[in-house]
């Protein structure tokens, strides 16, 4: 009859058990849940790498304060759950005895839960250290690094000050140099061209034709022809040499331009002899400096500007 008894209460109690193991496998989920949260707030302040030196200081009071708080508030629940599971446990034992081996392998589990738990506690609050001291070493190199480009601005503003004596001197040398220019340019002399218009700054050496290039107020190609040449391109003109007077410095030439065929006859040096060329309201102007044997030497000056031609 025992016998009997006994295996009619068997059945009776598992379902208890199952009941009570469902309750440990909620109370382990909250557990989880709660850790879920705990590493969700130890996350976010990794993330908070980026900010300013000077607030490094009170996020990890800040942060020091939520784990201790986190750690506190776990291991608490951790007690009081552990210590409803031992309530539970004992209260079993003392009703049915023969489910000892299941209250043996529940509290077993249970143990072993909540260790895994403190352990993993205990691992996220090294990386959290972990995190601030390399966010120390991090505000460190950053101030370091500041102070670095600090001097480089120094170092910089001097080279800019330096830079600007220059400038000052260029301004100087250039002043002197338009100063230069003007003195050459007042030596210079103007003519009657051939076509009885008055000419432009003649230049009669090298030293002039450079001056009245600075000067930039027209275009000047220099040329040296001689009669064994074919005609001589210049721009849009061609020149041929006729004739060469080395006696009386005169010459000799033929000018093609527009289609026509002009000749210039019996023209001395630094003469402008003039041509108009179509689309200019300035003649051109061909000087000769040197004349030589069979060869002259000088130059060709044309304006700068141009009118359009009529369709």
């Amino acid at each position: 009859m025992s016998d009997m008894f006994e295996n009619s209460a068997a059945p009776k109690s598992s379902p208890q058990a199952g009941q009570h193991t469902g309750q440990h496998t909620g109370m382990f989920v909250g557990l989880f849940a709660g850790l879920v949260i705990a590493l969700g707030g130890i996350g976010y302040l990794a993330m908070r790498n980026n900010q300013l030196s000077d607030q490094i200081a009170q996020m990890q009071d800040s942060t020091q304060a939520q784990i201790s708080k986190l750690s506190a508030a776990t291991t608490s629940l951790l007690e009081e759950r552990l210590q409803s599971v031992n309530q539970e446990i004992d209260a079993v034992k003392s009703t049915e005895e023969k489910t000892s081996t299941a209250v043996r392998q529940t509290r077993a589990q249970a143990q072993k839960q909540s260790d895994e738990l403190r352990s993993q506690l205990e691992e996220q609050q090294k990386q959290a250290t972990d995190e601030i001291a390399q966010l120390k070493d991090t505000t460190s190199n950053t101030s370091n690094t500041l102070n670095a480009v600090s001097s480089d601005v120094n170092n910089v503003k001097t080279d800019v000050g330096g830079v600007r004596n220059d400038v000052v001197a260029v301004k100087t040398d250039l002043g002197a140099t338009q100063s230069n220019l003007d003195k050459t340019a007042a030596d210079l002399k103007r003519a009657m061209g051939d076509m009885g218009v008055m000419s432009g700054l003649i230049a009669t050496n090298a030293k002039d034709l450079n001056t009245l290039r600075a000067l930039g107020e027209r275009n000047y190609v220099e040329f040296d022809i001689s009669r064994k040449d074919a005609a001589k391109k210049l721009g849009d003109i061609s020149i041929t040499l006729k004739k060469a007077d080395t006696g009386r410095n005169r010459y000799t030439v033929a000018v093609f331009a527009d289609d026509k065929l002009v000749e210039k006859r019996d023209r001395t040096i630094n003469e402008p002899v003039q041509l108009y060329i179509a689309g200019n309201r300035l003649p051109y102007e061909i000087v000769v400096n040197q004349v030589k044997k069979d060869e002259i030497v000088g130059y060709l000056a044309t304006p700068k500007v141009t009118v359009a031609r009529n369709q």
